[in-house]
């Protein structure tokens, strides 16, 4: 899903349909290991692919995961509802 545009916990939580803490938790295991990188913005946090490759084993391993998954009906699915999805409309304030 980050593979299409960054995203906030809610919105990963809405397309997922998984808790908050969940969600929160995997992507804090992810951003600790340098496969992705969060950025504030006002009352959201964005998250988002790092794309620097700053890690050798980043660099080696986000080109795989898309060539693995590109025909995955998951994929697919939570890939187009990343398109409809809009943190003002489900976010809490």
């Amino acid at each position: 899903m980050l593979e299409n545009r960054p995203l906030c916990v809610c919105e990963i939580t809405d397309i997922l349909k998984l808790a908050p803490s969940t969600v929160s938790k995997h992507l804090s295991l992810l951003r600790d290991v340098n496969f992705i990188l969060d950025e504030k913005e006002g009352k959201w946090v964005n998250y988002y692919l790092n794309k620097s490759y700053n890690e050798e084993y980043v660099q080696k391993l986000l080109p795989l995961v898309s060539q693995w998954l590109p025909d995955d009906e998951t994929i697919k699915f939570d890939r187009e509802k990343v398109k409809t999805v809009d943190r003002k409309n489900i976010c809490s304030t």
